[in-house]
């Protein structure tokens, strides 16, 4: 043979190598046992969420068991029980510095609609081969289904492992809303471990003792997407629950939208803060977060809501000696809104007026505490009159600023005589000759100091406070002590007015008990109670209250 044709070979040797290299048949799609146990982690990074979860699966016996951070959160899927099954959400408290299982939920199956067992692998119908990824250093197959549905498509990823046998490593979804023009959701989970055991013990999906299960409170969906929260993840193919809660908060708050576009950012939005609000839940902390007015709400919006300005230096009001009152005269707790010194929650609305209400509420207070009457004075009167004193309506201001307003012009009138609170900037028609209540001086409570703050509203009555709300978790706080490390308790972090109507202690846990502006849907009935540790959200750092003529 010559050499040219030792050429020609070789060139057909090598091409038809490369072409069984090129075209080696895909990997089937991977299938899993029906029995398994898995850990790894959930991320929701549009919900800024970050949760470790662990699962025993058994799809034979119909039962699941799946725990969120490390198995203070417990949810048990038991399809192999009578009439249909039933699921057991059991929820944690904090006793004694100990975690320990303290609610259990259980919602029934019927023979129309059984408990299935929920399992953390996806249904892999529909997904194609997608090739080779290279994922945190590792060489994983990756299968791939889209799926468009109107206006939203979303891309499901799910990675396994080259070795045999072969283990899921992560699964991606990435949503893409045209309407809005952006993702709307995202979820990654990474399974840091994967075993198929020949078998797994029964008493794995036995629901602790000593527990007494009650029904979910109240009606509609929200109760099954609390009992199995992320059905949605793996298995999206059973319906999204979010868009049927969704429905239920639009008519129970009476939301009408524009357009389509802005339904479909809102009810983003919406689901999102479902979702952290479910997952703090799931932690054990000393208070709860719920679906409040505020679920649909954007960022900026939220933002408005915080309308308290932050000024540097001296305001003008007189220091506050402590020293002066009798320890003995100071009430272990006291809560003014029950001796009739607090009036009824109002909502601000979207209008950065909380000064307003923090201004009035300590004016109301002081005098409730004189007259024995309580009389309720015009935050409006305020927002329209108070411009010339730094204060801007809507836009925000300061108590401070009030309180130097009402001095200089003799006087507030009462809500009766100016008119209600219209949620927006008005033209000021004050009349001196009709203001009923009059101040001589406000007074600064010492900055940081708790115990000062407490003997000035355990004697005195209730006081304007400036707090940090930025938090989330404050957003959509609804009972319990609330306390979030992230909460500043600096002057420059205090963006919003409340005020201090009380103090207690619930469960070894010191608080202030605070009266909000963002309606009776909010909170505890419009109330919160903020924990003492660390002076959490600043309430201690900046609170003043009047001195009547």
């Amino acid at each position: 043979m010559t050499v040219f044709e030792l050429l020609i070979a070789a060139f057909f040797f090598a091409a038809s190598t490369h072409a069984v290299h090129s075209y080696k048949a895909d990997p089937s799609v991977p299938k899993f046992a029906d029995a398994y146990h898995a850990t790894g982690t959930l991320q929701l990074p549009y919900a800024e969420l970050n949760e470790p979860f662990e699962i025993y699966f058994n799809g034979t016996r119909k039962c699941s068991w799946v725990s969120m951070y490390n198995g203070i959160d417990m949810v048990f899927n038991r399809g192999d029980l009578a009439k249909g099954g039933a699921v057991f959400s059991i929820s944690p408290t904090v006793k004694d510095s100990k975690v320990v299982p303290k609610y259990c939920f259980l919602i029934n199956g019927t023979k129309d609609h059984p408990v299935m067992p929920q399992s953390w692998l996806p249904d892999l119908t529909g997904f194609k081969y997608g090739g080779v990824a290279l994922e945190d250093g590792q060489k994983l197959d990756m299968w791939v289904n889209t799926t468009t549905i109107q206006n939203r498509t979303n891309k499901y990823t799910f990675y396994t492992s080259k070795t045999k046998p072969v283990k899921p490593a992560r699964y991606v979804m990435m949503g893409y809303d045209s309407l809005i023009g952006s993702h709307f959701d995202k979820y990654i989970v990474d399974y840091d471990t994967y075993e198929e055991p020949s078998s797994i013990s029964a008493k794995v999906f036995d629901v602790p003792e000593g527990l007494k299960c009650g029904s979910f409170p109240g009606p509609g969906i929200e109760k099954h997407i609390v009992a199995n929260p992320y059905q949605e993840v793996t298995h999206p193919e059973r319906g999204d629950r979010y868009a049927q809660l969704f429905d239920e908060f639009k008519e129970k708050h009476d939301r009408k939208y524009g357009n389509d576009r802005e339904h479909s950012r809102r009810q983003v939005t919406f689901t999102n803060n479902v979702r952290f609000i479910h997952a703090h839940n799931r932690k054990p902390l000393s208070y709860k977060l719920a679906i409040n007015p505020l679920a649909d709400r954007h960022a900026d919006e939220l933002r408005r809501t915080r309308g308290r300005l932050i000024s540097k230096g001296y305001n003008g009001g007189l220091p506050f000696d402590s020293s002066e009152i009798n320890p003995a005269d100071v009430p272990d707790a006291i809560d003014w809104n029950l001796i009739g010194a607090v009036s009824q929650v109002k909502d601000q609305a979207t209008c950065g007026s909380c000064w307003s209400f923090g201004s009035t509420g300590a004016i109301e207070g002081a005098y409730y505490v004189k007259n024995k009457k309580m009389v309720r004075f015009s935050q409006q009167n305020l927002m329209d009159c108070s411009w010339e004193y730094g204060n801007n309506g809507c836009n925000g201001g300061e108590e401070y600023r009030s309180y130097q307003y009402i001095i200089d012009h003799k006087g507030l009138m009462t809500e009766e005589d100016y008119g209600g609170y219209l949620g927006q900037n008005g033209q000021c028609h004050f009349d001196a000759s009709k203001a009923m209540v009059k101040i001589k001086s406000y007074t600064n409570v010492t900055s940081g100091d708790q115990d000062a703050l407490k003997k000035a509203i355990g004697t005195l009555g209730p006081v304007a406070v400036g707090i940090d709300a930025s938090r989330p978790t404050f957003s959509f706080y609804s009972h319990g002590v609330y306390y979030d490390k992230n909460c500043g308790n600096t002057t420059d972090d205090l963006d919003h007015a409340v005020l201090a109507v009380g103090y207690g202690e619930m469960d070894k846990k010191k608080y202030w008990l605070i009266k909000n502006s963002w309606s009776t849907y909010w909170g505890n009935n419009g109330y919160v109670m903020i924990d003492w540790k660390d002076n959490n959200c600043g309430v201690a750092s900046d609170a003043t209250f009047v001195t009547l003529e």
